[in-house]
């Protein structure tokens, strides 16, 4: 094998893979030059690979402790240990999280061999202790001497699943995206108080869970940049999704109570909220101004200072980071809006941790503490709506997203820049559904820089999304495993995919998992490695199914008995059509208009496919003899009793959880976001077209969830 092969190999790039037509791609040396590059390795010629290799080598064999150590709680607490050979004793001492200690000696030479190196050993070291789950220090002394400590994470080998779940029990939901939310009293986005309202509602429908898109922190001063999936952090909240009218300090804020009360206030109030997408430019025009005066003029009480300042100590140096980011952005946008991108910062303040970035943030610490009060206010909101939905009866309550990635120029690229691969984008090699590739423009988590750092950035990330809910949508899951970078300044089809810790993360996650009581589902869709799914499976990790793509090899769809158990199942995803859209075909349509399908061949082929498709929903519903209008066949027009049927199907899965779309409740048309677009599609700004208030009128929404609830009655209904 050539250096270059050998050092991408240990690197983490995969040989090869095998894309969804079945072929195996095999990189090129460009490609894993280029990738080695974005991984800070940087290899011309064969001696610069001989060298690169040797370093790492080196760096292996002097460092007496790996980085981090993840061990599951039913394995020995082993550790590798790598020392000179004439080592004598060595000692141990560990931690626990909540402070108890444990210590111990051996004879290095006893210990078992793992390898040689020159004059140096690695040998294991079995602590032969129990230690509980949790977040450990472990530190190592040799021949008298400090060798080094690292962090030892025990992990339980299963998530968290609600024991009648385990039982076989089945519930359901419903998934909104909660920007879209209409309301009678929202300033124009879906806030959290109509979640709260909405959480009431679907109590009383009888759903055990309310799926939600990712609430992650965006870029408010950048209403172009709407996507969810791809914020400025996933460690904080949206601020735009706060309800100003039931912050508390708004009763006792005479100034702005005269704004929010006025004439002209109330009309642009009203156009936002009459509006058919969300207007983020004019909704942050309305709610940052009063945020602001109601942290500078407000009086506000003790009790809910000593809140705000606990909330402070509890977030960290994360919040804080993010903060001052956020002041930064500001303050160099309103030089140039160019420079709203860190990236274009003077080249002192990229650096999160440069003397003038702290300079900084005591120069402006009034500012930096709005921000922080932003993000508390938010965190208040989000705990009244799961709350509200707990006491409603949506046992599971809420279910989050957390997205696969950040936006480059994004807070978290900023305040973590050593951990990502600046120079690649992760994104997916060509399928059916995108021959041409994707490009997702998030750079990756560098895995050997995320190991180095314990995990730290990745252990935040989870708990942050795991707060105030009780599931956890993983998208890309396939990312745990590994994940498809593309080289910065070249097409899709220029990748390679990259390997990650699989077990460490699904450890951390299924850990994180049972401290919040959380579900976890992993998006499992496309193309998977063998053996995947079951890994997830035996994590407790749900898998995610759409019902559209269980189909056998002839294109029908699967029983709903062929279900695993251990699943979430739904008709469909923010990335498809909802139910009407997609048997109108409007997806198809809407593809074509915006240029994404190469030529008119291919776009009649798509329509071929959607045809071939309806024919075996209808023969799916026949064949287990759900109702359908006399005469219904894959060419009529839509008719709100395929809904029901569809939904009818759903219901009968073995999936432990059956998710419904309020898109498909409400018979929407089209898509929230169409893939591939950029400019001709109002991606990510479309509103429900029916208001809260008036959801439980609805004929069709309290059919599907009466037969929801006949199939799948969850306990103590």
């Amino acid at each position: 094998m050539r250096p270059l092969d050998r050092l991408a190999d240990r690197c983490g790039i995969e040989p090869e893979f095998r894309d969804a037509g079945g072929t195996v791609r095999r990189p090129s040396a460009s490609v894993k030059r280029r990738l080695l590059a974005a991984m800070g390795i940087r290899v011309e010629r064969t001696a610069d690979a001989e060298k690169a290799l040797a370093e790492l080598e080196r760096d292996e064999w002097t460092r007496p402790l790996e980085p981090i150590v993840v061990r599951e709680s039913r394995l020995p607490a082993g550790v590798t240990v790598t020392l000179p050979a004439g080592c004598a004793e060595i000692e141990w001492h560990v931690v626990e999280e909540q402070g108890a200690e444990h210590a111990g000696r051996a004879r290095f030479a006893e210990l078992e061999l793992l390898g040689r190196q020159r004059r140096r050993e690695r040998r294991r070291l079995e602590l032969k202790l129990r230690l509980p789950l949790g977040y450990h220090a472990l530190r190592l002394r040799a021949d008298g001497r400090e060798r080094g400590e690292a962090p030892l994470i025990v992990v339980p080998d299963r998530c968290w699943v609600p024991e009648h779940l385990e039982r076989g029990g089945r519930v359901w939901g419903i998934s909104v995206q909660l920007y879209m939310l209409r309301s009678e009293r929202n300033w124009g986005i879906g806030d959290f108080s109509d979640l709260k309202q909405f959480a009431a509602i679907a109590g009383r429908l009888g759903a055990s869970v309310i799926g939600l898109n990712p609430l992650h922190a965006g870029f408010v001063d950048n209403p172009r940049h709407a996507s969810p999936y791809s914020p400025a952090s996933r460690l904080f909240l949206n601020a735009l999704y706060i309800d100003v009218t039931a912050v508390p300090e708004l009763k006792g804020c005479d100034r702005a109570r005269t704004v929010v009360e006025s004439t002209e206030f109330l009309a642009r109030v009203g156009r936002c909220r009459q509006g058919e997408l969300v207007d983020y430019a004019a909704v942050a025009e309305l709610k940052l101004p009063v945020l602001e005066t109601l942290f500078e003029q407000s009086a506000v009480a003790p009790e809910r200072r000593r809140a705000f300042e606990a909330f402070r100590r509890e977030q960290g140096e994360e919040l804080e980071r993010f903060c001052v980011w956020q002041a930064l952005r500001e303050h160099f946008a309103a030089r140039s809006s160019a420079q709203a991108d860190w990236r274009r910062w003077p080249r002192a303040y990229r650096n999160a941790e440069s003397p003038e970035v702290e300079h900084f943030a005591q120069r402006n610490r009034r500012r930096i503490d709005f921000f922080a009060w932003l993000q508390w206010i938010a965190d208040e909101q989000l705990k009244q709506a799961a709350d509200a939905a707990r006491d409603a009866g949506v046992a599971i309550g809420l279910y989050r997203d957390l997205a696969v990635g950040a936006d480059r120029a994004g807070a978290e690229a900023w305040s973590d820049a050593p951990l990502f691969a600046a120079g690649a984008s992760a994104g997916a090699p060509a399928d059916v559904f995108n021959p041409a590739g994707q490009d997702w423009g998030l750079p990756p988590f560098e895995p050997r820089a995320l190991r180095r750092h314990g995990y730290s950035a990745f252990i935040d990330m989870i708990r942050a999304n795991m707060r105030h809910a009780g599931g956890l949508r993983i998208d890309h899951a396939i990312g745990l495993q590994h994940l498809y970078w593309v080289p910065k300044d070249r097409p899709p089809a220029e990748g390679a995919y990259v390997s990650y810790p699989r077990d460490d993360l699904t450890g951390i996650i299924a850990l994180e998992s049972r401290r919040h009581r959380c579900i976890v589902v992993g998006e499992d869709l496309g193309t998977v490695p063998p053996g995947f799914r079951e890994e997830l499976s035996d994590r407790g990790i749900l898998s995610y199914r759409i019902l559209f793509f269980e189909h056998d090899e002839q294109g029908r769809l699967i029983a709903p008995r062929q279900y695993p158990p251990l699943s979430l199942a739904a008709v469909g995803s923010h990335d498809l059509a909802p139910l009407r859209g997609w048997w109108e075909e409007r997806d198809i349509e809407l593809k074509q208009q915006n240029g994404l399908y190469p030529d008119e061949s291919t776009h009649a082929e798509q329509r071929e496919r959607r045809a071939r498709d309806r024919r075996h929903v209808v023969e799916a519903l026949r064949s287990l003899g759900l109702p359908l209008p006399k005469g219904f066949g894959a060419e009529s027009r839509y008719d709100p009793a395929l809904a029901v049927a569809v939904h009818a199907f759903l219901a009968s899965t073995r999936a432990a959880l059956a998710v419904v779309q309020l898109d498909d409740l409400v018979e929407e048309r089209d898509l929230v976001n169409l893939p591939g677009s950029t400019e001709g599609y109002p991606n990510w700004q479309r509103r429900q077209a029916a208001a809260v208030e008036e959801l439980e009128a609805r004929r069709l929404v309290a059919k599907i969830a009466a037969l929801m609830n006949e199939a799948r009655r969850a306990p103590g209904r």
